[in-house]
């Protein structure tokens, strides 16, 4: 009787830290320590997490679940997404966005084919809050996104 107890008791403290562990590395600080290090690399200000853009783009991954499809949502905020492996987490999907780092040239203003527009809009002086979300989809992809108030990208403007 007492192994069995044992058994639970360690099974229950492993599942217990695994699944802090999961929540851990998918908290807002997580989410906000990766953008606002990409931020002040270039120095601008950091971005400051608001509970509203965090339920926006819950919702919206949870749209995306059931297809996982790369599509913006078409609402009123700036947004990145993404989709990966299925433990794929949060800092995960904005450190590759900031792989575009190098396809965006500062003296013209311009991208690389157009694949700088997720690091411009890390990056985006004017943003300053930002949510950001998870949604394990039906194939076992993980899709991600954030949200960032005021967007950014705006055409002719430069992010810093």
């Amino acid at each position: 009787m007492r192994s069995a107890n044992l058994n639970i008791l360690a099974t229950f403290f492993i599942f217990s830290t695994l699944s802090f562990t999961c929540l851990a590395q998918n908290s807002p600080e997580d989410f906000l320590q990766v953008h606002n290090e990409a931020r002040d690399q270039v120095g601008v200000g950091p971005l400051y997490w608001n509970e509203t853009l965090e339920a926006y783009a819950q919702n919206y991954a949870n749209e995306r679940s059931y297809d996982c499809n790369l599509e913006h949502s078409g609402g009123p905020f700036g947004e990145n997404i993404a989709e990966g492996y299925d433990d794929m987490k949060g800092s995960d999907a904005v450190k590759f966005w900031l792989t575009e780092k190098p396809n965006y040239d500062y003296d013209s203003n311009s991208c690389v084919n157009d694949e700088c527009l997720h690091y411009t809009q890390i990056i985006w002086r004017d943003s300053h809050l930002l949510g950001c979300a998870r949604a394990k989809c039906i194939n076992g992809w993980m899709f991600v996104i954030c949200s960032y108030d005021p967007p950014g990208n705006i055409i002719g403007q430069r992010p810093y």
